[in-house]
């Protein structure tokens, strides 16, 4: 399945988010691969949009496994005062935006026999 989301980093922390971001740990690189992420990235805006985008068996599903790992806890705890909730790990705040549209599948639909 495909998934994009969105949440918001605080404007004025917009450059240490990138900065995280630039380098990021490569054990928590290695655990949302083996928890199923795939094809995995973010857009930022200026105003602070943020917005993912991955590909993944079952979304809940490969957030349950990244739940489970010490390493998603502690990088969870370092992104959470750099967005505009703080009282929630940035991970659960993620709000999942429906697709309306994606070209292969109304290509494929469209070249379908009848």
């Amino acid at each position: 399945m495909r998934v994009c989301f969105r949440s918001s980093v605080q404007p004025g922390l917009i450059d240490e988010y990138r900065r995280r971001h630039a380098a990021v740990w490569p054990e928590m690189l290695r655990a949302l691969k083996d928890a199923g992420w795939h094809n995995y990235s973010l857009f930022l805006g200026g105003d602070g949009l943020l917005v993912g985008y991955v590909e993944c068996d079952d979304f809940d599903a490969v957030r349950a496994r990244m739940a489970l790992t010490e390493v998603n806890a502690r990088w969870q705890a370092e992104m959470a005062t750099l967005f505009e909730d703080t009282e929630q790990p940035p991970d659960t705040g993620f709000v999942a935006l429906e697709e309306i549209f994606n070209l292969e599948d109304q290509l494929a639909a469209a070249n379908a026999p009848d």
